[in-house]
């Protein structure tokens, strides 16, 4: 597959999750679409997924190679997809990501930024907290 179509492909990615539509993710997926190919501004598919809250995106690009814990370097958009799900309080999506292997103490920013537990009490999201917790998240000092 060339630049192109690889380009092509991303950018309906990226369109099917803007609008939540899972059956075109899969189907952009299936037909080659790279599960971590950053936007034009450095935004992940799974991190736009998981601010979303579209659990079933995000775990089409999981089971398709996306890493859990790949942080977001655009605008407005940074930080790890298990913060952006905490954050909203997404606790399908938090669950998904926990359930791939989603470290609940990454930290954002390169490890100097928030944890998603800060974010879901932040919200306040207690059952966002309550999965974050159950899964080993340690409160801030």
């Amino acid at each position: 597959m060339n630049q192109r179509q690889r380009k092509k492909l991303s950018r309906r990615l990226f369109g099917a999750i803007l609008v939540g539509d899972a059956a075109q993710a899969k189907a952009v997926l299936h037909a080659g679409a790279d599960p971590e190919r950053r936007d034009g501004d450095g935004v992940t598919p799974l991190y736009a997924a998981s601010v979303q809250g579209a659990a079933d995106i995000v775990r089409l690009l999981l089971a398709a190679g996306a890493s859990p814990d790949a942080e977001s370097r655009g605008p407005g958009s940074e930080g790890t997809p298990l913060c952006a799900a905490a954050c909203w309080g997404h606790a399908e999506a938090v669950r998904e990501l926990l359930a791939y292997g989603a470290d609940p103490n990454l930290r954002e920013d390169h490890g100097t930024g928030l944890s998603p537990l800060a974010w879901a009490d932040a919200g306040p999201h207690p059952e966002t907290a309550g999965l974050l917790v159950a899964a080993g998240a340690v409160p801030s000092r």
